[in-house]
């Protein structure tokens, strides 16, 4: 067969983008293009799984500060409690010092905790870690002892260098006023609160440390430490507002992860911090397998790729005939070759030639409810126009009553069709018709246990109380403020019945005089004729003096979509 000028010029542009060469080449390239891919998803998972674990980090770094916290908060409670039980004791009571003294130090000595009595100027009237009747001067921390008393609670003291132990220290004053005794204190060196700072349990590398009112470390643990006393980084302090949370800031803070704790009840903060690398080692780990994993992987798979070349050409002309068969709109089945990416191939094209005979059918069923709506809405709009065509007086009229029920009819198709005709909530229904007349919203009230609609209960219930507000409107309680009305529902069995029955009730009150109409017109005849037949029910409209009562009664079945309806709009 000889071909015409032009149709190989496609082959000739292909040739020139894609040279010449065996399958074997195309193949490797084809490892290539297969496996690069991979290896990106693996690292974007592995990725995902590095922002996952410092999510986790950063849980657990607020965790490890908070249990910090909550173990010096234990230290600092036993020794407020210690006071308490202190400014009880009958020496104290009878200025009787030296029998408190004495008392007080033996039981406390063990306890690394030392007391001391002062009086409102500060002057130490005692002290535990000097003999009894040594010369004692004014308390070092006086603006503790003074924010303790105004405060008139147990307060603690930043760390500061006392002047009877040369140590750094730190008090727990308790306000008292006993005799001579304006403050009672506890005082303890600060390196026997650094025993609880431990790094025990967090990764390598990290620190702890307990932080001051005024920003200074009263203890610190681990591989940065901060000597006692010595402030903590100012840029990072008035940052830590939180009860507990993490910092992280890479201008301030380079790799590395914050986590802080408010010590409850007290000034003071729990504080670790680290380098983030040490607690995703891990990680790191598993980046330097990836890269050689996939190096030896790639070798392989271009080996493999040579190696099963002239398997290939088969399976291609295979697939080629597949596609060949699909385009004609057949359902073709997969086949089973020796290459799996072939056979992803020839799966995808299965599943492609099911998917587009399950789209066809698809469009011909929408395209037949479609008509089958389009048909019914028609046939509601003709009925509709007609009944009215005998009512109105004039062309006016009938435009503007034809003109507010179409916008009552398409209130519910512009509901069914945001929720793809599969019906909606009886509340919303209700809602999206009386938005039609804002100004009466106040006046409704509504009461009933919410539940969904068939596509026809919408469109018919919608059209019912459309019709029932638009008549309250005009004539009834919503045409007055002063008028109400109550739209409400509720289930009943009825008799020796099964059956679930529905009763859905308008009722007006406080309206103009009511008077029973001479004539129906298309209202009466939607709100009691037309919604009993739609409802396969009962409708009962009593002109009460009172106001218009208006009653549906119908089989709940009729009007609920349940799980077996809600297939099938």
């Amino acid at each position: 067969m000889r071909l015409r000028h032009g149709e190989n010029a496609p082959m000739k542009m292909s040739a020139r983008i894609f040279p010449k060469a065996s399958i074997g080449t195309y193949l490797i390239a084809m490892a290539l293009a297969t496996s690069l891919p991979i290896f990106a998803l693996v690292a974007l998972l592995l990725g995902q799984l590095e922002d996952n674990q410092r999510s986790i980090l950063r849980r657990e770094t607020a965790q490890d500060a908070t249990a910090l916290a909550r173990s010096v908060d234990r230290q600092l409670q036993d020794m407020a409690t210690t006071l308490r039980l202190l400014s009880t004791s009958p020496e104290l009571e009878s200025n009787d010092f030296a029998a408190f003294h004495t008392r007080t130090e033996t039981a406390l000595r063990a306890n690394t905790l030392f007391v001391i009595a002062v009086d409102a100027s500060g002057q130490q009237l005692l002290n535990t870690r000097v003999d009894y009747g040594t010369t004692l001067g004014r308390t070092t921390n006086m603006a503790a002892v003074k924010a303790a008393i105004a405060s008139g609670r147990i307060e603690a003291s930043d760390v500061f260098q006392g002047r009877t132990s040369g140590e750094w220290v730190y008090n727990v004053t308790m306000p008292l006023q006993l005799g001579r005794v304006a403050a009672l204190i506890i005082t303890q060196n600060a390196k026997d609160l650094a025993k609880l700072v431990s790094t025990e349990g967090l990764p390598a590398g990290w620190s702890a440390a307990i932080v001051d009112q005024g920003g200074h470390v009263v203890a610190s643990a681990g591989a940065s430490s901060i000597g006692f006393g010595q402030p903590f980084d100012p840029r990072i302090l008035p940052s830590l507002i939180e009860s507990s949370g993490v910092y992280e800031n890479r201008a301030v803070l380079p790799n590395t992860m914050l986590g802080y704790a408010q010590i409850p009840g007290w000034s003071w903060k729990a504080v670790i911090w680290g380098p983030v690398a040490s607690a995703q080692a891990s990680i790191l780990t598993t980046w330097r397998f990836l890269i050689i994993g996939g190096i030896a992987l790639l070798s392989v798979a271009i080996l493999a790729a040579y190696a099963v070349a002239r398997q290939v050409r088969t399976t291609i002309r295979s697939i080629a005939d597949m596609a060949n068969r699909l385009g004609r709109g057949h359902i073709v089945a997969p086949i089973d070759t020796s290459v799996i990416e072939a056979n992803q191939v020839a799966v995808a094209l299965s599943n492609a030639s099911f998917d587009r005979s399950q789209t066809e059918d698809r469009l011909h069923f929408v395209m037949n409810e479609l008509v089958h709506r389009t048909k019914n809405l028609l046939a509601l709009a003709q009925a509709m126009m007609r009944q009215l065509a005998k009512q109105a007086g004039t062309v006016e009229e009938f435009q503007a009553a034809v003109a507010d029920r179409l916008d009552g009819l398409s209130r519910s198709i512009e509901l069914l069709t945001s929720e793809q005709w599969a019906g909606a909530s009886l509340r919303r229904v209700i809602d999206i018709h009386l938005q039609a007349f804002p100004q009466a919203a106040q006046q409704i009230d509504i009461i009933g246990k919410d539940f969904m609609l068939k596509p026809e209960a919408v469109q018919n219930l919608g059209l019912t109380l459309h019709e029932l507000a638009t008549n309250s409107i005009k004539y009834g309680a919503l045409s007055v403020p002063q008028g109400r009305v109550r739209l409400y529902w509720q289930n009943f069995q009825e008799g020796d019945r099964s059956e679930e029955m529905l009763r859905v009730t308008w009722e007006e009150q406080n309206g103009p005089p009511v008077k029973t109409p001479e004539r129906s017109g298309f209202g009466t005849t939607v709100i009691k004729n037309h919604a009993a037949a739609a409802f396969s029910g009962s409708v009962q409209v009593d002109f009460l003096p009172r106001g218009l009562r208006w009653e549906l009664t119908a089989p709940r079945r009729a009007l609920e979509r349940t799980a077996s309806t809600s297939g099938t709009a």
